[in-house]
């Protein structure tokens, strides 16, 4: 996997101790949203954190449970019938969508995540980050608003302001303003959120206001996860649900690599962190683990503290379970009012931060401004598996719209320079006698674009004595049967009216193709010219044999179409 572990730098250390502490209160809400033991949450920042932070591609994200993977997981366990408490189903489902994590990623199907658009990811990322906002009004506020959906929730949250409690809210307002107040110094913004966390905490404890403290959600046992086997009984019914859970956590991934680039310059790679989140997943369900994949608030955290490579997770997963070993009962006392505010604050980052994408996409086209205000309603009015698939077709229906718009015919003539010059121009209306007419395919696939091709093919009915070269470097080489078809039935139609077609550029694949499925011979022998490694290498041979056809059809004809006066042959068109 080209790994790089490198070596720490120590803003990496206090960013995995801010973002480890961020573990124990978050992952335990997590958790406890889903229906699970509050404690799986805290282990699912462990040995899934470290072994995710150590394999990933994309260096500072941050793999640990999530509030939609919670919420997928206990959707999943629910429709199968199984105890979302025992730890040997939470085994079985995490590894079970490690392995599919693993086999895609393994696989290279992380290629598909490159034809989602950035339209649909801004959507999608920018509603993930409303779902993290929204998830921790409670926490901020201790009023948990209700709604359908999350916008619902956030009206039905700032509607509801008489209803917040006015202890959690002042704690919460304490915590940003201090965060603020220190990321004015420019020495301190790396360990702002430390700060903030550490201050108000003590702050709370010292005045004794009441609010909630992580230990009411659940008692932190002062223990590591132990060895979890899966219960394979639950396989079969878990199967199915995995897929999805794999689904969601990938699809969160996906969009922290474009937000969050290695500081060190290498590049992300998707197959690479699905390799990762399927290790993480396969040792997190193996010790106690809910099933996990990359959290862009984690990750927010992470970066927020200072984070500069890779063992920020791998410190934050060592400093976890340090603290939950030596320290639980005092990490027990971190208020939830804290890290409700502290999320707030990083998840109102994570939408500033895609500002500048949306006014892109705003500019860009009508087509592309719908995909993303789609993306983002489905985001945070549906499951997020749904959204996930709607802005999977959303991507699709762009990507063969844009396909369609830019494929085509296009015209290949001499320029006036050197004679491997070549004009692009539109192509003819018709195909004039006794001429060599270049024209050059302009596509992805030469597959949905038959029609627009049939639309711009010339009229033949002229073409005595005519030669057609199509280039079709772009054509896939093992194509549909229909393409095969459109060949035949041009060649047929321009011989039927004393023409002849060449292909140039024709792959070795395509060329055995041609030859199996009778179009070469259809074509004649001379008429498939394969691609060299010149540019317009086989465009300028294929020229050069229409034109000596062309020349001896002139001679045989009794009356030679010949488009101009003299004896030299007619220029290529």
């Amino acid at each position: 996997m080209n790994l790089r572990l490198g070596r720490p730098k120590p803003s990496d250390v206090s960013a995995g101790l801010v973002t480890g502490l961020f573990s124990i209160p978050e992952g335990m809400a997590y958790a406890a949203i889903g229906g699970f033991n509050p404690v799986t949450g805290i282990y699912a920042g462990v040995v899934p954190t470290i072994l995710g932070s150590f394999f990933a591609r994309t260096v500072l994200m941050v793999t640990t449970l999530t509030s939609a993977i919670a919420l997928t997981s206990q959707s999943v366990m629910s429709g199968a019938g199984v105890d979302p408490k025992d730890a040997g189903n939470i085994a079985t489902l995490a590894v079970l969508a490690g392995v599919i994590m693993l086999v895609l990623g393994v696989l290279k199907l992380g290629a598909v995540m490159s034809f989602v658009s950035n339209a649909v990811m801004t959507g999608f990322s920018t509603g993930i980050a409303l779902q993290i906002i929204t998830g921790s009004l409670k926490d901020a506020t201790d009023y948990k608003p209700t709604g359908h959906n999350k916008l619902w929730q956030l009206g039905n949250w700032l509607w509801d302001i008489p209803h917040w409690q006015l202890a959690s809210t002042l704690t919460a307002v304490a915590t940003v303003v201090v965060w603020a107040l220190v990321r004015l110094v420019k020495r301190l913004v790396a360990v702002s959120v430390l700060v903030a966390l550490v201050v108000v905490s003590l702050g709370v404890g010292i005045l004794g206001t009441d609010v909630e403290m992580a230990g009411d959600i659940a008692h932190i046992p002062a223990a590591l996860p132990a060895f979890t086997a899966p219960d394979l009984g639950s396989l079969g019914a878990l199967l199915p649900g995995a897929f999805a859970v794999a689904l969601v956590a990938l699809a969160q991934a996906a969009s922290i690599g474009p937000t969050v680039p290695n500081p060190d310059g290498t590049k992300s790679s998707v197959n690479g962190d699905f390799i990762s989140q399927g290790i993480a997943n396969v040792g997190g369900g193996l010790f106690g683990g809910l099933p996990t994949g990359g959290s862009m608030s984690r990750t927010g955290v992470a970066v927020s503290a200072g984070a500069r490579t890779r063992w920020t997770g791998i410190f934050a997963g060592l400093w976890l379970a340090l603290l939950v070993l030596t320290l639980g009962s005092l990490a027990e006392q971190i208020p939830m009012p804290v890290i409700g505010g502290l999320i707030i604050v990083i998840g109102v980052e994570l939408i500033l931060g895609r500002v500048k994408d949306i006014k892109l996409i705003l500019r860009t086209s009508a087509l592309s401004t719908a995909a993303m205000v789609v993306t983002f309603l489905a985001t945070t009015q549906l499951p997020l598996q749904q959204a996930i698939i709607i802005g999977a077709v959303l991507s699709l229906l762009l990507y063969c719209v844009q396909a369609a718009r830019q494929s085509g015919l296009r015209t290949l003539e001499p320029g006036a320079g050197p004679a491997t010059a070549w004009r692009i121009a539109p192509p003819p209306s018709r195909i004039a006698p006794g001429t060599v007419t270049v024209l050059y395919y302009a596509g992805t696939s030469l597959f949905a674009e038959a029609p627009r091709i049939d639309e711009q093919w010339p009229d033949t009915k002229e073409a005595a004595g005519s030669a057609v070269i199509l280039a079709v470097r772009g054509v896939p080489e093992v194509p549909s049967s229909a393409v095969l078809k459109m060949l035949r039935r041009y060649a047929i139609d321009l011989r039927a009216h004393g023409g002849r077609l060449y292909l140039a550029g024709v792959e070795p694949k395509l060329a055995e193709v041609l030859r199996k499925t009778g179009v070469a011979a259809e074509l004649g022998e001379d008429a498939v010219v394969e691609a060299t490694p010149e540019v317009f290498g086989a465009v300028g041979e294929a020229v050069a044999r229409a034109e000596r056809w062309t020349v001896a059809a002139r001679a045989t004809s009794p009356t030679p179409p010949l488009p101009e006066t003299g004896d030299k042959p007619p220029a290529p068109r």
